[in-house]
């Protein structure tokens, strides 16, 4: 299997190198060269299989010829055995044929265990083999940096360096990154948002020339391809659950970044029955303008009650848009180039017809996301998180078919967001799982730094270990 950039002119890398690289030498994004694909019969023979079997059976084609498939198994079974819950991604029923999918079991209660407690097995593997050390460097709006902290804290060959908008994050969220005290491990709060946390983690990458000799940085961000590779696998998982491949399943996906509902797009084209694929924002709606009016500019990045949605660039939408333009290169550069001089970005009519046939949307505000999680819980007595409300909200108005099952993903638990709990309703916040009793006593650890590359780089270089 060999992967090329959505730009056309970086050189086709094998798997273990897209691992490594995270952005492509010309800025692109690094994809599979052709997709797997699986047919009805033998999706059909999966029914049954535990999440990490399944995983293995998916993940297998992407991986064909860079790693046994005896490692790859021990890689796979290793990284989920850190989840509380036997199923990995147990399905809970919140309505009529509407389901949400439990993506918060992991060790740090977000979806983004799935892929970053894979990725840290997975860099262990490649870099002990290769006898090499790394830096990872990765931009957080809240749940990535402390999955990818958690993945990384014991990975002998990386110095891991997450960035974080400085006080826009829960108190859980930076609790669970600034506690985190191996000597490896460097929590960066910035002063500014989370794109500004992004511009400078893709700056680092584009000039490495900081870097002590024979290190390179790599990419925990989505930009990394094994991280949406992960996420193909639970909407296979959660679709067998449901009777696929002899039933259509839809999907409604919070994002704020396009690389979980960027999995699901990927899962179609495989060969899984999904009959819609919702797109959930919150205030913060350039994916929602693009598809719903092609209006794919920059607006003034809003504080919202599902912090990890506020996200204004969506970096795996160029992945998106590599499809949508019959994956010409040349398109894209001039696309992406545009976005970056002018903040706007427009879809030829033909890429936006078949976005538009691909996807709904929605975007709900801070209080009709409260709204929700109170309605839900008055009906159900299931707590939703912030997030996970807009997704079923989405997914209702959205729904072109009752029939069809409807799943939510829920892509964090309730209680690393007590705020917005509250103003729902709830007269206590919700409870850290036993592992988190003690979370708000533990010892922080973290740096404020300014926006500013040179800081960043001056930070870096003097913290990487020898």
């Amino acid at each position: 299997m060999k992967y090329i950039s959505t730009r056309g002119a970086a050189p086709a890398l094998g798997f273990e190198d897209v691992v490594l690289t995270g952005l492509a030498s010309d800025g692109g994004l690094y994809v599979p060269e052709t997709l797997p694909q699986f047919s009805r019969e033998e999706i059909a023979s999966w029914a049954g299989l535990s999440y990490r079997d399944l995983a293995l059976k998916v993940i297998s084609p992407f991986v064909a010829g860079a790693i046994p498939e005896a490692d790859l198994k021990r890689i796979i079974d290793t990284s989920y055995d850190s989840f509380r819950h036997e199923a990995i991604a147990p399905l809970v029923q919140t309505g009529h044929n509407e389901w949400v999918l439990e993506l918060f079991q992991g060790p740090t209660l977000a979806f983004k265990d799935f892929a970053l407690q894979f990725l840290g097995h997975l860099l262990d593997y490649i870099l002990a083999k290769r006898h090499q050390k790394v830096v990872v460097l990765g931009a957080t709006s809240g749940d990535t940096g402390s999955a990818a902290i958690e993945g990384c804290r014991r990975c002998e060959n990386v110095d891991i360096f997450i960035l974080h908008p400085h006080q826009r994050v829960s108190d859980v969220q930076r609790r669970q990154m600034t506690t985190v005290l191996e000597a490896n491990v460097h929590n960066i709060a910035l002063r500014g948002n989370f794109d500004d946390c992004q511009n400078l983690v893709k700056a680092s990458f584009a000039d490495q020339s900081f870097l002590p000799a024979g290190r390179q940085l790599v990419a925990v961000n989505s930009i990394n391809w094994a991280r949406i590779m992960a996420q193909i696998v639970y909407y296979f998982y959660a679709a067998l659950a449901l009777g696929a491949p002899h039933r259509k399943v839809s999907f409604s996906v919070p994002t704020g970044n396009f690389g979980d509902i960027f999995a699901g797009y990927l899962a179609q084209r495989m060969g899984l029955p999904i009959e819609q694929l919702v797109i959930a924002t919150n205030s913060n709606d350039i994916l929602h303008r693009c598809i719903s009016g092609n209006d794919h500019s920059k607006k003034p990045l809003l504080h919202s009650l599902s912090p990890s949605m506020d996200i204004m660039v969506s970096s795996n939408f160029e992945r998106m848009l590599f499809d949508l333009y019959d994956r010409d290169g040349s398109q894209i550069r001039q696309l992406m180039d545009e976005f970056k001089t002018s903040g706007r970005l427009t879809l030829a009519p033909e890429p936006l017809r078949k976005a538009q046939s691909l996807f709904s949307s929605y975007r709900l505000s801070d209080e009709e996301t409260i709204a929700v999680i109170r309605d839900v819980f008055e009906t159900t007595e299931y707590l939703l998180d912030p997030h996970t409300a807009i997704g079923v909200q989405a997914g209702r108005q959205t729904r072109v078919d009752s029939s069809t099952p409807m799943i939510c993903l829920a892509t964090a638990h309730p209680a690393k967001f007590p705020e917005a709990v509250r103003q729902a309703g709830q007269s206590q916040d919700p409870a850290l799982p036993h592992h988190m009793q003690d979370l708000f006593g533990r010892e922080e650890r973290c740096q404020v730094l300014d926006d500013d590359l040179s800081q960043l780089k001056t930070f870096i270089q003097g913290n990487i270990r020898t």
